[in-house]
Order: structure tokens, then sequence, then C-alpha cells
């Protein structure tokens, strides 16, 4: 591992990968993931691996520990992914066109939404852009910017509560 943290050397971790993915796979397993999405587990647990080798610090942990604590976090995500409720379809009937007022109405929240979310920290925005407009996942976006979850998830939170704020007071208006 350190070989890998301190050089970058893929030898390394090829050999890492090859002495971790099977135990990695087995130990997803047991969680109750099948075999597939197991193999999509170790495949993005090798790649964080990888990617943030140099957080690795030997005096903080075992190497093992440090990956499975990778391969733990990522089956709870992946659980948590799955489990999400979907929302419920709505009943369109495709006979019925909404009408003029109806259409007046939406153009007139998108305005406001719009001009809300340009209120907003240019942080807060990217990140509720990225979440809501984009469809990311909170992992998705933190591999895109590289940014910690726990700094997307405030921005998130942060940003929705302001955004709640600033359409409330012009619903007020």
């Amino acid at each position: 591992m350190l070989a890998v943290r301190d050089h970058r050397d893929r030898a390394a971790f090829a050999a890492l990968f090859d002495f971790f993915a099977p135990r990695l796979k087995r130990f997803v397993m047991r969680g109750g993931m099948g075999s597939g999405q197991a193999e999509e587990i170790v495949q993005e647990v090798m790649l964080t691996v990888w990617r943030k080798a140099a957080m690795f610090d030997p005096e903080r942990a075992q190497v093992s520990s440090w990956i499975y604590r990778i391969a733990r976090n990522r089956q709870i995500d992946k659980l948590r992914r799955e489990n999400r409720p979907l929302p419920e379809v709505l009943a369109h009937d495709p006979g019925t066109e909404p009408d003029a007022g109806q259409v007046v109405a939406l153009e007139q929240e998108t305005v406001q939404l719009k001009q809300a979310l340009g209120k907003l920290k240019p942080e807060q925005r990217e990140m509720i852009e990225k979440a809501y407009l984009g469809e990311l996942t909170h992992q998705q976006i933190n591999e895109q910017t590289g940014l910690p979850l726990g700094t997307i998830k405030s921005r998130i939170r942060l940003g929705l509560e302001r955004l709640r704020h600033e359409l409330k007071a012009m619903r007020d208006e």
C-alpha cells in the first residue's frame, strides 16, 4: 500500500487488487449483495483505493481495515440508494391538456425558482443543481468535484433551507 501511496506503483496495486478483490467480494456478499453487485462494489472500492491512496495513514489504520471500511461504506451507500422510495407516478390523462392558467402559473413558478436559485451562494447552487437538476447522487458529486460527502450534504441542506425561505418570501409578497 505504501508503494501505491508514495510512488503510484501499478504492480503493487495489482498485488493489492489480487489479494483483496476475492476477500472483499465474499465480505460484500455476506452483507446481502448478489454476485454482480458485489463485483461492482469491489471495482468501485479498488478504484477508490487507487484514487485516495494518498489518504492512507498506516499510523491510523491497517491496510485491510482501511480497505474494508471503504467497502462497508460503499455497500451502505448502495443499499440506501436501492431502498430510496421512488416518486409516485402521476396519473396523466393524455386527453386533457393543461389550460392557459396552469401554463402561466408553471411559468411564474419557474421564474421564481430561477430567481431564488440566483440568490444562493454559488457553491450551494452548484450542489443543488448537480443533485436535483443533474440527478447525481452525493457519491457521484463527490467523485466529480472531489469534495467530502459531508461538505456536499451540508451545502445541499443549507441551500435547500435558503431556497425554501426565498420562495416563501416571494409568495408572501
